[in-house]
């Protein structure tokens, strides 16, 4: 089987099978590899599946996450179901990691990078697994299908029993999803409250409760790792006052511009295309931009920022990246924050850009 990531191109019918963990994924690679030997049967051509594992977060100048070791650990395990099912059939089995270089969200993202692999790979059909759910808690597979379906692929569903389906709900991921919230809940109503009185307790639980049964899978919407979200609350403590200290800074060289009798002010708007994914480090980033005086996010789209920048100097400092250091720090590690700044990554485009040109140009005259 080939190495996971690296797609080999595979002539005649195949089948899509975007994969998640699941309590019915077994079962869909099961189906999905017995639909592949009728077609291949039927047509005359090599069975092959495409496993694809489409990553919700993108992974930056070759970082490598626990979420793309999973998921590359799952595509394994995958291939090797396959191949087991498949006995001594012939089969072509294909995996991949998809959208490595991008942030998806929603189904039309999904969709669009499962497609773009389809038409790349020459694919026509698609085998969903009924509980295919990349993020973890917001049900995308409806929206997702009718996607994929629209744009001319033939997509299945694999069947699943009444069993299975009721296994989906109660998993490691949805319950300390649940846990999480009612904590977070309970402890801020006690702040609220003010007082540990057993009235107070017992109220602040029941409103907790409320809340989690209510709202664990709107407001969050991917499976909480405790161990992880201890690791970033400590960070994050640690990025409080390194966050406060950047604002006194800027605090004092604004007041300098507003006291100096020339008001050397220099006010420009800038796009600023960040290294840091999915909403909460996100919209940390910008806030925290907004925070500091002299900068002010105008606009957010995925992870590109369009801020107003007062001055030169608070321009130079938002493309040195310290803020984007800070954020990765605290929600990817330490190691994540040893990155180029946003103005080196920037010169490194345009000197690849640069160079492509050249090259292209060179291969016109020679060409002539």
């Amino acid at each position: 089987m080939p190495s996971v990531g690296g797609v080999v191109a595979v002539t005649g019918s195949g089948l899509l099978v975007p994969v998640a963990e699941s309590a019915s994924l077994r079962d869909t690679v099961t189906y999905a590899v017995e639909q592949a030997l009728e077609g291949a049967d039927e047509g005359g051509s090599p069975a092959s599946i495409h496993f694809v594992y489409p990553l919700p977060e993108r992974v930056s100048f070759g970082d490598r996450t626990r979420r793309t070791d999973d998921a590359r650990a799952l595509l394994e395990r995958v291939g090797s179901w396959a191949d087991a099912d498949a006995g001594d059939e012939e089969l072509v089995v294909e995996t991949a990691l998809l959208a490595t270089h991008e942030y998806l969200s929603t189904p039309d993202d999904y969709a669009d990078a499962l497609v773009r692999y389809a038409q790349r790979e020459g694919l026509t059909r698609a085998v969903f697994d009924p509980g295919y759910d990349p993020i973890g808690s917001t049900p995308l597979l409806p929206s997702l299908e009718a996607e994929v379906r629209r744009a001319g692929l033939d997509v299945d569903e694999a069947p699943v029993t009444a069993e299975q389906q009721e296994a989906q709900l109660v998993r490691r991921g949805t319950l300390t999803q649940f846990f999480a919230l009612f904590g977070t809940s309970y402890l801020f109503y006690l702040l609220l409250a003010g007082s540990l009185k057993p009235f107070e307790l017992a109220t602040g639980a029941i409103t907790a409760g409320i809340v989690a049964v209510s709202l664990w899978r709107v407001s969050l919407t991917s499976p909480v790792d405790p161990s992880r979200s201890i690791g970033r609350i400590a960070r994050f403590a640690l990025y409080v006052p390194f966050l406060l200290w950047e604002v006194i800074k800027a605090n004092f060289e604004i007041a300098y511009i507003v006291l100096h009798p020339d008001l050397p002010i220099d006010p420009e708007v800038v796009e600023l295309d960040a290294a840091v994914w999915s909403a909460l480090p996100v919209t940390t980033l910008a806030n925290s931009i907004t925070l500091t005086p002299g900068t002010l996010t105008v606009d957010v789209e995925r992870s590109h920022l369009v801020v107003h920048s007062l001055t030169g100097g608070a321009r130079e400092e938002l493309f040195a990246g310290t803020l984007e250091r800070a954020v990765r720090f605290v929600f990817y590690g330490r190691a994540a924050a040893r990155i180029p700044s946003p103005l080196e990554r920037r010169q490194a485009e345009e000197q690849a850009a640069e160079a492509a040109e050249e090259a292209a140009d060179t291969d016109t005259e020679e060409t002539e």
